[in-house]
């Protein structure tokens, strides 16, 4: 009987695991399919990536035809500011909201951290009403509590919740916030944030046509700092030809949308720049440390410092260093292996004395064998492995993914069974 209680108690913790696992918003509203244009919109401006990457949050959805007065009339940069506003960083349902101290209260949204909020137009000001209703308007004061809780959808204890409310927050002033991609001046955004040299190279070199020719398609720019290029370690540009410039600037760049919580989502996985032109080639990797993201290029890693815009479908960055891409700058070479420590021989009686004449002469040292992977002088090749050629066969967008949380909830549930097994 106790070895079967156990038994039910590693079922019960592979289960919760796995449900915590599960809090992506787009498959948890997949079940619903009267949020499927709130969920396409997630998608579309990537605030699902944000919502996936935090917790706890709350998610305020409409049913179908809550937003169409907006995604008719304002561009998708304005929608996703309006979509940031329902996203509370805080987990609340039913009871909760019914029970909320004093009566009242200002919740963060995922809009305030974007940096585009002023005063208190990121915060949802939600109200317990007469009659049990609850309230819900811009944290603006004066603003109307015009919308309302409906009801609970779902819930993921603690982690992240899901209710619906009875039409949009959308105050004006988020309706003006973010600028068409089209009207941004890129030069003008890069300079103010400290990148005059990288702003002066894509001018000079006609980058700057290439990216805005992309920006309608989704951009997403990683521009060094100033400070990057007085670095002791910086590369002399000057020494590269024009096309390798060119190389090098489209590398810094990548043909698609990804705000920061779409990196943090890429986290094991490779991405491809402007400059790629075949498999693997130009391409970055990206790695997370808590909230910090940096870009790992295979010759060196450069921090994401700051975000400069975060308007759909433009995203622009700054980060600690230039990026250097392994077809100019090669590999670093591997660091050489410690030498073995010496060692005294201990004195021995018979050290002095002569080898009988009879002695066998030792045996030759044999060199082991070559590895799998090594040419026939030795020499490592350079060739892809067998592992990393069926990667790239199976993921021919250039994406690499590594499913390592459900090898762990696996792992973990192997060896909680195991210790039931054995006990």
């Amino acid at each position: 009987m106790a070895a079967f209680r156990r038994l039910l108690l590693a079922f019960s913790f592979v289960s919760v695991t796995m449900l915590a696992a599960a809090t992506n918003i787009t498959e948890i509203l997949d079940a619903y399919p009267e949020y499927s244009e709130f969920n396409d919109l997630l998608s579309r401006t990537k605030v699902a990536d944000e919502i996936n990457s935090r917790e706890p949050v709350t998610v305020c959805v409409l049913p179908n035809g809550g937003l169409s007065s907006y995604t008719g009339k304002y561009p998708l940069s304005v929608v996703k500011s309006i979509l940031s506003l329902h996203v509370l960083l805080d987990y609340f349902d039913g009871p909760k909201l019914h029970k909320i101290s004093e009566g009242s209260i200002l919740s963060t949204t995922l809009y305030q951290t974007t940096g585009n909020s002023d005063g208190k137009l990121g915060f949802v000001n939600i109200t317990v009403l007469r009659g049990g209703k609850v309230g819900f308007g811009s944290g603006i004061p004066g603003s109307p509590l015009d919308s309302s809780y409906t009801k609970s959808v779902k819930q993921v204890p603690y982690n992240v919740s899901v209710i619906e409310i009875s039409q949009a927050i959308a105050p004006a002033g988020i309706l003006t916030a973010a600028p068409a991609a089209s009207d941004v001046n890129i030069t003008g955004l890069l300079v103010k944030a400290g990148c005059k040299n990288f702003a002066a190279l894509i001018v000079s070199t006609g980058v700057l046509k290439v990216y805005e020719s992309a920006v309608d398609n989704g951009l997403t720019i990683f521009a060094p700092n100033d400070e990057a290029f007085k670095a002791a370690d910086a590369p002399d540009l000057t020494t590269l030809t024009n096309a390798e410039l060119v190389s090098i600037l489209q590398y810094h760049a990548l043909a698609a949308y990804s705000p920061i919580g779409t990196l943090k989502e890429s986290k094991d996985k490779i991405l491809t720049t402007l400059a790629t032109n075949g498999a693997g080639k130009y391409a970055l990797g990206v790695t997370t440390d808590g909230d910090s993201v940096s870009l790992d290029t295979g010759v060196d890693i450069s921090r994401i410092a700051s975000t400069v815009l975060d308007s759909t479908p433009l995203c622009i960055f700054t980060v600690d260093s230039i990026l250097l891409p392994v077809e100019l700058y090669g590999k670093p070479p591997s660091p050489a292996p410690a030498p073995a420590p010496e060692t005294s021989p201990s004195p021995s009686p018979a050290a002095d004395a002569p080898a009988p004449e009879s002695a066998a002469a030792p045996a030759p040292v044999l060199s082991p064998p070559a590895p799998p992977n090594s040419s026939p002088d030795g020499a490592p090749s350079e060739g892809p492995t067998a592992d990393s050629q069926n990667s790239t066969s199976d993921n021919a967008g250039g994406v690499l993914e590594a499913p390592a949380l459900m090898k762990m909830v696996l792992t973990g549930a192997v060896s909680v069974f195991a210790c039931v097994l054995l006990s």
